[in-house]
């Protein structure tokens, strides 16, 4: 390779970089929302006066960060801003490498545990004095279906994020969903059973929520615990 053609790459990856970052900044300064739809191409080529091949490559950039949505035939939109493609980098690592996989999955575990034990006042505050009736009939599928030795993930998710759809924290909600899939994601790729005690993390569901309703903290906090302690321990044995 010629130095020429080095520091045109270069160049053209620099070029990418800004029109990427312009088109960030155009989406701010207008104020749009998710779903909006954005300038056409011819537009953005005039109002950013660069180039419409650096525009697409933006575009292509954006979108898999899921800033901008494509949608072929109608436009492009401000995308959902999802943490979608931070799960996928976190499973692709939690699964790449062989030797790093297992505390790879330790790591994601310790995170969520964090995350959840950070957020227990708030969480018991949002829902002290509170009925749940969706929640309490989730924690009972979670019961039968552990008495029955079965898994529960939908159950399990759907438990978790209700959970912290009461916050006004929307982004603490998202982040713990997203570890939960990373978590999820990764462990049948590692060929490790799920936890052999369902019946204590079906339990601590329970306990969870009776907690949080009765505004006793130190009790959520206690069940969050219990509700890991299955898994820390399945992960310690592999």
């Amino acid at each position: 390779m010629t130095t020429e053609s080095y520091f045109g790459e270069g160049d053209r990856r620099m070029r990418r970089s800004t029109t990427a970052d312009q088109i960030k900044e155009l989406i701010l300064t207008k104020g749009l929302k998710p779903g909006d739809p954005l300038p056409t191409e011819l537009d953005l080529h005039e109002i950013l006066g660069v180039s419409r091949t650096s525009i697409r490559e933006a575009m292509r950039t954006l979108a898999t960060l899921d800033i901008v949505e494509v949608r072929h035939g109608h436009g492009t939109f401000v995308g959902r801003m999802s943490l979608s493609p931070m799960v996928q980098a976190l499973v692709f690592r939690g699964a790449l490498s062989p030797g790093d996989d297992l505390q790879a999955l330790r790591e994601v575990v310790e995170i969520r545990e964090v995350l959840e034990l950070a957020l227990a006042e708030t969480v018991v505050a949002a829902l002290q004095g509170t009925e749940n009736p969706d929640l309490h009939d989730l924690v009972n599928e979670m019961e039968t279906r552990a008495g029955a030795g079965q898994t529960f993930l939908d159950a399990d998710r759907a438990f978790h994020t209700a959970m912290l759809s009461a916050l006004e924290n929307q982004l603490a909600g998202q982040l713990v969903g997203a570890f939960w899939d990373v978590h999820t994601a990764v462990l049948p790729k590692l060929k490790l059973a799920f936890p052999n005690d369902l019946r204590q993390t079906a339990k601590a569901h329970g306990d969870m929520l009776r907690a949080a309703e009765a505004g006793d903290v130190e009790e959520y906090r206690a069940a969050v615990v219990d509700h890991y302690a299955p898994l820390r321990r399945s992960l310690s044995n592999a």
